[in-house]
């Protein structure tokens, strides 16, 4: 009989985000690794409609949306969780339906991913529970695992950093040139510069460091007089109108670009079309954006306050500076733009990150926590 692995998740595939994106791709890679080693796992998931789409991560028959019924999802996920050997929350907010499940069956497993902010903070209740019985912590990034060691007290022996990896039906290119198409659309040269920056834009998302960059650019402008600053992502009404405020106060005029949502199949190219990837946060609690970014042989420039520095292996993959630091932000934007980015610099940016984040690694960590347990 196969063994159950069941994983409760707050939202997977109804919407964008780094913690939606992880939990995608931790489902399909379990998905694929239970298949193979006789266990038998689902997911499911809260705020998920019951008819989402899950493929191509996660065959329909593996995964169930309850459409934001709490009590509903809270009943099963506790039903179901008495009969699985290890039972996996994709978030800490999930922790009622576990305390339960292991009040109930303590042989069950309990496992708690820990991404970021949400456990960077003070936590209260069913939430504060967790950390007593939990058997494992698969933290994100060593910034978050040390976060929950210093402010939670979680057992460091119960920790395991499992840094994220790129969307895997994201293939990484093998050309590496500039897509014609979007050269033509934003009336740019092959050798103009692009500063490109991808992240969800609110009043409540002023930690991603966006509002630095347009002021950076703003001030290194007339020494490229070429360069063009595009500012992706969704927003909302009044942060987009706040935004073209600042870009016009700071003279930016045509020299940068907010272009909102991008679809998915244009991402891989817009990644392509830029010559710096910079977001200068202070809330990441690893980054996924800074792995696509990479795979697509860009150079980096983070924060070095948060989880970003596991993303760029501490300096190793892209350079940090203090995201409060105009000055610091400013000179590595010069120093970045005046590097030639060759074919060859982004190949070997490209094979450097896909040497360090690749799906099989992720998986042997995975597989090694399982058989383990």
């Amino acid at each position: 009989m196969s063994k159950r692995i069941l994983i409760l998740s707050p939202e997977t595939f109804n919407a964008a985000g780094g913690i939606q994106s992880m939990s995608r791709t931790f489902a399909h890679i379990l998905h694929e690794w239970c298949q193979k080693n006789s266990y038998n796992l689902h997911l499911y998931v809260l705020n998920d409609a019951a008819n989402v789409t899950s493929s191509p991560y996660l065959p329909p028959a593996y995964f169930k949306g309850f459409g934001k019924n709490k009590i509903w999802f809270t009943l099963q996920s506790i039903w179901n969780g008495l009969n699985a050997e290890i039972v996996v929350l994709s978030h800490v907010n999930l922790s009622f339906p576990a305390v339960v499940i292991r009040l109930l069956r303590p042989s069950c497993k309990i496992w708690l991913i820990a991404h970021g902010t949400e456990v960077w903070r003070p936590l209260s209740g069913w939430k504060k529970t967790i950390w007593e019985i939990a058997d494992r912590f698969i933290c994100v990034s060593n910034f978050t695992k040390d976060k929950i060691i210093t402010l939670h007290h979680a057992n460091p022996a119960h920790c395991t950093v499992l840094n994220n990896i790129s969307d895997p039906f994201i293939q990484p290119p093998e050309n590496l040139r500039k897509p014609i198409y979007l050269l033509e659309r934003y009336g740019l040269a092959s050798t103009d510069r692009v500063v490109f920056t991808l992240t969800r834009m609110s009043v409540h998302e002023k930690a991603k460091g966006y509002d630095q960059v347009i002021r950076a650019i703003g001030k290194i402008r007339q020494h490229f007089p070429n360069l063009l600053y595009i500012l992706a992502g969704p927003w909302n009404k009044n942060e987009r109108e706040r935004i073209e405020q600042l870009a016009a106060s700071v003279g930016l005029g045509d020299n940068f670009i907010l272009v909102g949502y991008i679809k998915k199949e244009e991402l891989s190219d817009h990644y392509l079309l830029a010559d710096v990837f910079v977001l200068p946060s202070k809330k990441e609690g690893f980054g996924i954006v800074f792995t696509e970014a990479m795979a697509h042989g860009l150079p980096i420039i983070c924060g070095n306050k948060d989880g970003s520095t596991d993303a760029v292996c501490h300096e190793g993959l892209g350079t940090t500076i203090d995201p409060d630091d105009a000055e610091a932000l400013e000179l590595a934007l010069r120093r970045m733009l005046h590097r030639s980015l060759t074919a060859e610099f982004r190949k070997s940016i490209q094979q450097e990150a896909l040497k360090h984040f690749n799906k099989q690694q992720y998986t042997n960590t995975l597989a090694k926590l399982i058989t383990n347990e």
